[in-house]
């Protein structure tokens, strides 16, 4: 993607929130990000998606929503005491795909 720094830095966040929220490394964090925004065109910061935080893009890049196509958003108060351990996981790219930027 070509991104300005400060979009950089946004997609920098959401892979810390990934790595602190999910227990992943820092690499599959990336990948899951570069294989979700790859192709995407990305407007400089604050480009529209950052009316959300970082953490609630992080779950739709980690997990599949749930029946009613819903997904914690990191919102404490919004999200009811989602339990996690309901939804199912997202597999990751796969490890030779160009995705894997960063060395684990």
């Amino acid at each position: 993607m070509d991104l300005d720094e400060g979009m950089v830095g946004y997609f920098r966040d959401i892979a810390d929130e990934m790595t602190s929220r999910f227990g992943i490394s820092r690499a599959e964090a990336v990948a899951r990000v570069n294989e979700r925004y790859h192709d995407a065109e990305i407007s400089a910061y604050p480009d529209l998606m950052c009316h959300e935080f970082p953490e609630y893009w992080s779950y739709g890049l980690y997990y599949y929503p749930d029946e009613s196509g819903r997904l914690p958003t990191g919102d404490e108060d919004d999200d009811g005491g989602s339990d996690l351990s309901t939804l199912r996981v997202r597999p990751a790219p796969p490890t030779d795909s160009p995705y894997w930027t960063v060395e684990a």
